[in-house]
Order: C-alpha cells, then structure tokens, then sequence
C-alpha cells in the first residue's frame, strides 16, 4: 500500500483504458478489504463498508473521507448513516478501474487505521 500512498490522483477526462481483470487483481492486494463489484452495465467499482460506534463518527469519517477526496481530485460514492459508511470507487470518465481508484482507496484506508 504504501507506493499507493505516495502518488496523487492523476486528472482523467476519459481517453484512457480501464483496468483489465488481471490488472485490478494486481491492485486489490495493495488495499485492504475493498470488494471488486460490478453494475448492471459491466462496470467494475472498489467498495467497503466501514463500521463505526454512532453516526457522530460516520459523519466524522465521511468529512474526512471528503476532505482526501477534494486533495487528490477523486471522487467516490459516499453512503453513510448511523455507525456506517459505504464508499464506492470507480473513474466515472473511462467506465472502469484505474490507478486512481487504487490511490484514494489506500488514503481513505490510511485515514480509518490511524
């Protein structure tokens, strides 16, 4: 994980290949329990639900979870509620998993095991 912490999101407007497969498999063992999910459209997506003990530490984490999302350009799917968090990653640009989803899921990662 930690060559993933040190990079920075790369800007991406599309035009870029996604991960194939063997490609996201390489990645996922850099990050620590991210499922690799798909939609209805074949996409692929990094999520992880992360438990907390009240909605005061939820919202905490998800301001948080923003803040490195603002700095590295990224955005994910945020849900979250009482004593949870669900965060969906993907590049909404190429439809598909790119390094940069591997990046902001080790910062979010890094930030909930301080």
């Amino acid at each position: 994980m930690s060559d993933l912490l040190s990079k920075k999101c790369s800007p991406c407007e599309g035009g870029v290949i996604p991960f194939d497969v063997s490609e996201i498999h390489k990645y996922q063992k850099k990050v620590d329990g991210w499922e690799l999910v798909q939609n209805d459209k074949k996409i692929y997506f990094l999520e992880k639900k992360f438990t907390f003990k009240n909605f005061l530490e939820s919202q905490d984490f998800v301001n948080k979870v923003g803040k490195i999302s603002e700095e590295e350009g990224h955005h994910p799917d945020i849900l979250f509620g009482w004593g949870y968090a669900k965060i969906t990653i993907t590049t909404h640009a190429i439809e598909g998993l790119s390094e940069n989803d591997f990046i902001l899921a080790a910062k979010i990662d890094q930030n909930f095991n301080v």
